[in-house]
Parts: structure tokens; C-alpha cells; sequence
């Protein structure tokens, strides 16, 4: 067999295994001994069948597993001769494969590239105060207190905080909002609804809930309500000035319940000190936690920065594939339209595109920090992954595990997540912080 290489860039090569005539037909004749060995034929014991009889009677099965030898044995050739390290295997090509007649079998693959493992011990990471404020155990218990607030309906003006049963409808230049987005209804006429009273969190309509505070109910009044010059929920409406009447249909109070026996044994406290205690502690994990992310996000792009080398296209374009998936779920969750989405597919396949060039670099520079300190998957780590799985999709460990031992890759991807992420690990463990002051919420 002869093997060439040829470079199409630094890391997609082109292998072309030609396999010579006589090799051919040493191989048809192989598979001609395997088919007569198991053959059955009226007539014949097994084994003993004429040759030119069997080859006759399954000429179509013959023909297609000599096909697949060929092709087999040339790609195991080919990539065992040309000593590339391939991560991908990008097209295979057969010519004409016919017995007593050469092959020529061209493989497309993507190889490791080439590069110098980066420095990765001590790169600067800078993290935030994980203190907790008694400022933000004192919000955090006002927050849980609200979350388990009651409404009363009250006959006065509306105040701040409360919630507000009311009609409205817009106009845009004296022109009903239903007829300039039909498909948007929510933004244009709505015979009732709930509103926040100057609420922390906008509403749908931009500034509504900030003007309703003073009315009551049975009051009508006419509100100014500018748009984002940004509006993907309904960009018709996007940067314009829009005129809504409002009619209060109904004041409820938000009454908090009382730091209680009840509240205290709901939120698994025997008293305040230990509920604060407890929420300074949660308060504290959750600023370590984004520290933490913040650091492996710091320690990536420092990586990053340290090396070039050309990104294998192959493993580009399914991480570009995967980010877009996600950026397209994210914009639907949002709101945003198919038709919005079509209207920016360029920019959102360059956004993924960068994204995912980095998520490749990223780990192979991981994998090669991996090998050279030697980090492995231990059970203990899988363990763990298929613990977190299987109460993140609510299925029992057991079942997960049946799941993904049936799909090989799928495992193997797995393991090669876990491992670029004990790295990740490693390499934060080994940067030098530093800690600044909590920004201010």
C-alpha cells in the first residue's frame, strides 16, 4: 500500500492510501472464503459450496462487504503510516474499488496542532470580597418576607409596592397600537391586568408602573410611555412615544408576614440569629461561587492570549454549531421572534463563530496542560457528574447511568468534559489573587 500526505492548512491533511491491485484481490478473495465458509445452499453442507455458486448467490452482500474492507483497511493504514495525531475525521473519499483493480482511498482529517504549552502556574486573577453585609442579610430578608407576602385589597390610592388591577390601550400617533403590531396584543389593548407599583423590575410597558402610584380605583388616566430604541419584543414600537389609557380596576397592599415561629420553621431557623447566620452564610457561598466562575473565566482568556496557532475547522464549526443553539434558545426564551433571529443570522453565526474558536483553543490548550501534569477522570469524579445529572433532570442515578453507557461517545465526551474541568480547576488553584472590595448592588 502506498500512503501520501499532503497539507491542505497547519491542521487539515489529506491522506491518499492506494492499495495495489494484488492487494485487492487478496482481500476479494478473503471475503469470497468467508462467505463460502457460512453459506447455506440447498444441497450443500456448510463450508462446501462451490465458490463461483456462492459469489453468484450473494454477489450484492459480497460486493458491499469487500467495499468495507477496502475502505477499512486503507483509513487504518492510512492513519497508522502517517503518524498525525487526528482529532477529526473530516471526509473519506473512495474511488472505484472493483477486484484485481488498485484502490484509491482519499482521507480528510483534522490534526492536533502544534504549539508550546503556555505558562499556566501563577496567572493574576483579581476575586471580590465574599463578606456579607448586614445590609444584605437585612435585604435578603426582606426579599424572603416578600416572597411569601399576602395582598389585601384596600380602598385607597395606590402606593408604592402595591399591585394594581388595571385596563389599558395605546395609541402611536393617535393610531391604535393593535393595529401597528396585531401580533402583539399585550402591548396594545389588554382589558385586565397586574401591575408593580414603581417596582424594582420593569413591566412590559415601560414606565407604566412608575405613574400609577396615587390613582384609585375607578380613576382613568393617561400615560406618556417612551420605548427603548431597542425593543426586539416588538420593534415597531422601538424608540417610539406612545400614549396609554389606564382605568384602575383594583388596589391590593402587599402585607409581609411576621418573623414568626411559622416563618422561622419554613426556612428551617429556630430563631432570627440563626436564620441571619444562615442567609450571611448563603450570601457568602454564592459570592464564592461567582468568584469562582469569574476566575476560571479570567484564567481562559489569559491562556488564550498566550498562544496562536490555527484551530482545527472541524472542531471550530461544532462548537459554532452548539454556541448557536444556544444563543438561538436564549433569544426565543426572550421573546425574540424566528423572524428577528433570520434578520440576524450573520451576526449571531460571527458572535457564535469567535465563541466557538475560543471554546477549542481553550481546551486543547487545557488537554495539553492535562497530559503534562497528568490529570485523570477518577469514579470519584464520575460519580459525582452523574449524581449532579440525575437531580438536575430529576431521573435516578441508576437510570442515568444506563443511559449514557449505551452511547460510547457520549461517555467518552463526558469524561473529556470532566477532565478539561479538573484542569480548569487546577490551573485556577495555582493563580495568584487578587481581592477587592464587593462592588456595590
Amino acid at each position: 500500500m502506498n500512503i501520501e500526505t499532503q497539507d491542505i492548512s497547519d491542521t487539515r491533511k489529506s491522506i491518499v492510501a492506494t492499495l495495489e491491485a494484488d492487494e485487492v484481490a487478496t482481500e476479494y478473495q478473503a471475503i469470497i472464503k468467508e462467505f463460502v465458509k457460512m453459506a447455506k445452499i440447498p444441497g450443500f453442507r456448510p463450508g462446501k459450496a462451490p465458490a463461483n455458486m456462492v459469489q453468484m448467490r450473494y454477489q450484492k452482500d459480497i460486493t458491499e462487504e469487500f467495499r468495507k474492507k477496502i475502505m477499512t483497511k486503507a483509513y487504518q493504514s492510512s492513519i497508522e503510516e502517517s503518524k498525525l495525531e487526528v482529532l477529526n475525521v473530516v471526509d473519506v473519499k473512495e474511488g472505484d474499488i472493483t477486484p484485481d483493480t488498485a484502490a484509491t482511498i482519499t482521507v480528510t482529517v483534522d490534526v492536533h496542532p502544534e504549539f508550546e504549552m503556555p505558562e499556566w502556574a501563577g496567572l493574576a486573577t483579581t476575586t471580590e470580597s465574599t463578606e456579607a453585609s448586614d445590609e444584605e442579610v437585612e435585604k435578603t430578608l426582606e426579599n424572603m418576607r416578600t416572597e411569601r407576602a399576602d395582598f389585601k385589597v384596600v380602598e385607597r390610592e395606590a402606593q408604592k409596592s402595591d399591585y394594581v388591577k388595571l385596563s389599558y390601550e395605546g395609541t402611536l400617533d393617535g393610531k391604535p397600537i393593535l393595529e401597528v403590531v396585531p401580533d402583539k396584543q399585550i402591548y396594545g389593548k389588554v382589558p385586565q391586568t397586574w401591575e408593580e407599583v414603581e417596582g424594582e423590575n420593569e413591566g412590559l410597558i415601560p414606565g407604566l408602573g412608575k405613574s400609577l402610584s396615587g390613582m384609585k380605583v375607578g380613576d382613568n388616566k393617561d400615560v406618556n410611555v417612551t420605548f427603548p430604541a431597542e425593543f426586539s419584543a416588538a420593534e415597531a414600537l422601538a424608540g417610539k412615544d406612545a400614549v396609554y389609557a389606564v382605568e384602575v380596576l383594583e388596589v391590593r397592599e402587599r402585607v409581609l408576614p411576621e418573623i414568626d415561629e411559622e416563618f422561622l420553621k419554613a426556612h428551617q431557623a429556630d430563631d432570627l440569629d440563626s436564620l441571619k447566620t444562615n442567609i450571611r452564610n448563603n450570601i457568602q457561598q454564592q459570592k464564592d461561587g461567582r468568584n469562582r466562575s469569574e476566575q476560571r473565566r479570567q484564567v481562559t482568556e489569559a491562556l488564550i492570549e498566550k498562544v496562536t496557532f490555527h484551530a482545527p475547522e472541524s472542531l471550530v464549526e461544532n462548537e459554532t454549531q452548539s454556541v448557536l443553539r444556544q444563543f438561538v434558545d436564549q433569544n426565543m426564551r426572550q421573546g425574540v421572534t424566528q423572524e428577528q433571529l433570520e434578520g440576524d443570522k450573520e451576526a449571531l453565526y460571527a458572535n457564535a463563530r469567535k465563541a466557538g474558536e475560543a471554546r477549542v483553543v481553550s481546551q486543547l490548550i487545557l488537554a495539553k496542560i492535562a497530559e503534562a501534569e497528568k490529570v485523570t477522570v477518577e469514579e470519584a469524579d464520575m460519580n459525582q457528574y452523574i449524581y449532579q445529572q440525575a437531580m438536575r433532570s430529576g431521573q435516578a442515578p441508576d437510570k442515568f447511568i444506563k443511559e449514557i453507557a449505551k452511547n460510547r461517545e457520549q461517555l467518552r465526551s463526558i469524561q473529556q468534559s470532566i477532565l478539561l474541568d479538573k484542569t480548569l480547576d487546577l490551573v485556577v488553584s495555582k493563580s495568584t489573587v487578587t481581592e477587592t472590595a464587593a462592588k456595590s448592588e
